[in-house]
C-alpha cells in the first residue's frame, strides 16, 4: 500500500509513519507537511533514511502540491490540522482555512483520482462539553465550543458529505486527548512535563477541574492502522483512552512522579469558553476491530517524563524564538492578552 499522510511531521503524524514503518515493511509513506510551528523533521529523524519513507514540502491548500503529492497513492491519513483550542481562540483565521479549506482541498483531489481509501483524524472535541457521567458515542450530537473544534467538525462533515454524494471511501477517527513523545509543548501535559524539569510554575487553567480521557499516542496508533485497513467506509470510530481524570489530577500526579512540590501549581485565568468534560464509549472499536488501549495511563505518564528529560536538545529546538513569544504573551501576561480577545 502506498499512503499520503498530511501533517506527518506533527506530533501524532510522526508516531504513526514511525509505527507504520516497523509494523508493515511492504508499506511505502509520503510525509506531506508544511512545516509550520508544530510541524518538525526532527520527530522523524530515525526513519528519515528508510526507504520506503518520503518526505514533501506542501501546503493542504495547494491543490496543484497535494495532486502531484497524491497521485498514485492507495489511501490518504489526513492529520494536517491547526489543533490547538488556545491559538484557535487568539487567531481563528488560518484554523478555518487549514482545517475546513485544506480537507475540502484533499477530498476534491482524493476523488478525481479515485483513491481507494481517506482516512480523516478528527477529535473528541466535536461532541463539546458533556455532563457529568457522560460519554459521547460515534451517534451522539456534534456541539463543538471552539474554533478549532468546530473547524474539525466541520470537516466531518464535509468528509460524511463526500461519502453520501461522490461515493467517496472516507473514513473518520475520533481520538480523545493523545501524549506522549515528541508532543509540542504548548499542549496541557508536555507543558506540565517541560515545567516541572527546569521548576518553574505549572499554569492550571481556572479550577482545574475539567475532565479528559487521556489516550497514549501509541494506542492511538495502533487504532488508525486498524481503521485504515479494517474500517467500514462512510463510519467514524472513537479510539479513546478510557482514562478520565481532572487537569488538576494529572499535574499532581505529574508532580508526584517527578518528585516536585504541589507549591509549582499556579492558578491562571480559564480559557474562553473551556469544556469541562470529554469523555469517548469505544465499544465499535473494541466490537469491530477488536482494539483496545494497551498502555497504562501511569505508566504512560512516567514514560512521557522519561522522554523528555532525555531529549533536552529536541526541546530546546522547539521552545524556540515563536514558542517564547507565545508563552510570554499567553502565560506569562495571561490577564491582559486575553482581555484583548474577550473584552470585559
Amino acid at each position: 500500500m502506498k499512503i499520503l499522510v498530511t501533517g506527518g511531521a506533527g506530533f501524532i503524524g510522526s508516531n504513526f509513519i514511525r509505527h507504520v514503518l516497523a509494523e508493515r515493511k511492504d508499506y511505502e509513506l509520503i510525509n506531506y507537511d508544511k512545516l509550520t510551528y508544530a510541524g518538525n523533521l526532527a520527530n522523524l529523524a530515525e526513519v528519515a533514511e528508510d526507504p520506503n519513507y518520503t518526505f514533501i514540502r506542501g501546503d493542504i491548500c495547494d491543490a496543484a502540491t497535494v495532486e502531484a503529492a497524491m497521485r498514485g497513492c492507495d489511501a490518504v491519513i489526513h492529520f494536517a490540522a491547526e489543533s490547538h483550542v488556545d491559538r484557535s481562540i487568539y487567531e481563528p483565521a488560518p484554523v478555518i482555512d487549514t482545517n475546513i479549506k485544506g480537507t475540502f482541498t484533499l477530498l476534491e483531489v482524493a476523488r478525481a483520482l479515485r483513491v481507494e481509501r481517506f482516512l480523516h483524524i478528527s477529535t473528541d472535541e466535536v461532541y463539546g462539553d458533556l455532563t457529568p457521567g457522560d460519554f459521547a458515542d460515534e451517534s451522539s450530537p456534534l456541539q463543538p465550543s471552539s474554533p478549532y473544534s468546530a473547524s474539525k467538525a466541520g470537516a466531518d462533515l464535509l468528509v460524511l458529505s463526500y461519502v453520501r454524494t461522490y461515493a467517496l471511501p472516507a473514513v473518520i477517527t475520533r481520538s480523545s486527548n493523545n501524549y506522549g513523545p515528541y508532543q509540542f509543548p504548548e499542549k496541557f501535559l508536555p507543558l506540565m512535563i517541560t515545567n516541572a524539569l527546569e521548576h518553574k510554575p505549572l499554569p492550571i487553567y481556572g479550577d482545574g477541574k475539567q475532565q479528559r480521557d487521556w489516550l497514549h499516542v501509541e494506542d492511538n496508533c495502533r487504532g488508525i492502522l486498524r481503521v485504515l485497513e479494517k474500517g467500514r467506509a462512510g463510519e467514524v470510530y472513537n479510539i479513546g483512552g478510557l482514562d478520565i481524570e481532572e487537569n488538576l489530577t494529572i499535574a499532581r500526579r505529574l508532580l508526584n512522579l517527578m518528585n516536585r512540590p504541589e507549591s509549582l501549581l499556579s492558578y491562571v485565568k480559564d480559557r474562553p469558553g473551556h469544556d469541562r468534560r470529554y469523555a469517548l464509549r469505544c465499544e465499535k472499536m473494541r466490537v469491530e476491530l477488536s482494539w483496545k488501549p494497551m498502555i497504562l495511563l501511569e505508566n504512560g505518564l512516567r514514560q512521557t517524563i522519561e522522554w523528555y528529560a532525555n531529549h533536552t536538545a529536541w526541546l530546546a529546538d522547539v521552545r524556540g524564538g515563536e514558542y517564547r513569544s507565545y508563552y510570554a504573551k499567553y502565560y506569562e501576561n495571561r490577564d491582559s492578552s486575553l482581555r484583548d480577545v474577550v473584552p470585559s
